[in-house]
């Protein structure tokens, strides 16, 4: 990718460089916020609610908030932050001065929130190496999350959803994606966005979901029972990604090198690996019909920019609809492609 084609991509001021490829280790990803998503009034007003929220909850202490971006990254505010919300006491040191000691009170805050979030780490939309990085989005995650558990009474702006672009080092050097990044949720229908075909059959056809399951479930054991495998539970056996990989290569002519996955993972974040791998190697097939989160994490309702948006660790944690739509790409295309082999062209002779 050339400089100038980054520069205009991303909206880059002058001075600014854009990523170099030696910066992004080989597959590794990085989001960039362009400047008209930074200008969005709901993205504004966002910041701004929740800034005077940190501000009224930490008045007591007197400490003052003022860029969203530069004042949390240490961990300082967000641990007196959480420890008067949740009412309790973080064994974490009070100043920490030193990039390395930083972290580590971070880490502890970060810890103690995810836990009182039920969020494993994996779930989560923001990280210690994000947040001590000053990744905006994810520190807007974060404070989203705390103000809907421990606030939940808080205004916060409707359907705020921003442009993002992801940057992603691969072979053949960096590819650029935009994305939509939902921040807050839909509120009312006028701001929701109209459902997908299996949103409306789970709700208006519910009896006929077994029989669409059923067709899916016949349709890969046809095409796995020369590896001698089969399903029999569509919602559970595809959650570690294997069976959802041997599938799109026996279909699509893949090949998987056994270094490239876990054929027998043993902890859910090699059962993400895998199934993020299937769900990019059906995108690069044009075979999804609804775009992929850029974030592994777990897909909260209503939290998505698209309601069919694919998140990966839906399918781990064995949600039914986020599986059907993932196998339906593939039986409609190799289905259709059997109809059409054995439709005669010409006329007989």
């Amino acid at each position: 990718m050339e400089p100038e084609f980054l520069y205009d991509l991303l909206q880059l001021p002058k001075g600014v460089e854009p990523p170099a490829e030696e910066e992004l280790s080989k597959g590794g990803k990085k989001k960039y916020l362009p400047p008209t998503s930074r200008k969005d009034p709901k993205f504004e007003e966002l910041q701004k609610v929740l800034m005077e929220w940190i501000n009224a909850t930490l008045l007591p202490e007197h400490i003052v908030v003022r860029s969203l971006e530069e004042d949390m990254f240490d961990g300082l505010i967000l641990h007196h932050l959480f420890q008067r919300l949740a009412a309790l006491k973080l064994e974490a040191e009070d100043i920490a001065l030193t990039a390395t000691s930083q972290k580590h009170k971070l880490t502890v805050v970060l810890e103690a929130v995810n836990r009182s979030l039920q969020l494993e780490e994996w779930q989560a939309k923001w990280s210690v190496e994000s947040i001590f990085n000053k990744d905006l989005l994810s520190t807007l995650h974060l404070l989203v999350a705390l103000a809907k558990r421990f606030q939940p009474d808080l205004s916060l702006p409707t359907n705020v959803q921003v442009e993002v672009i992801t940057i992603e080092s691969t072979k053949s050097g960096l590819k650029s994606e935009k994305l939509v990044e939902q921040l807050t949720e839909y509120s009312t229908d006028k701001d929701e966005p109209p459902k997908d075909v299996f949103d409306e059959l789970f709700k208006l056809a519910p009896e006929k979901v077994n029989a669409v399951k059923e067709a899916i479930v016949n349709f890969v054991n046809q095409k796995l029972d020369r590896l001698g495998l089969s399903v029999q539970n569509l919602d559970t056996q595809f959650a570690d990604g294997v069976i959802l990989l041997l599938l799109i290569g026996q279909l699509e002519g893949f090949f998987l090198h056994l270094k490239e996955f876990y054929l027998t993972p043993n902890s859910p974040a090699e059962m993400l690996h895998n199934v993020t791998l299937a769900l990019e190697l059906l995108k690069d097939e044009g075979l999804l019909s609804c775009p992929v989160s850029p974030e592994v994490g777990h897909c909260h309702p209503g939290l998505t920019g698209c309601p069919a948006l694919l998140w990966p660790a839906d399918i781990v944690n064995k949600d039914a609809k986020s599986t059907l739509r993932v196998l339906y790409g593939l039986f409609c295309k190799h289905t259709q492609k059997a109809h059409r082999d054995r439709t005669p062209h010409g006329a007989p002779n």
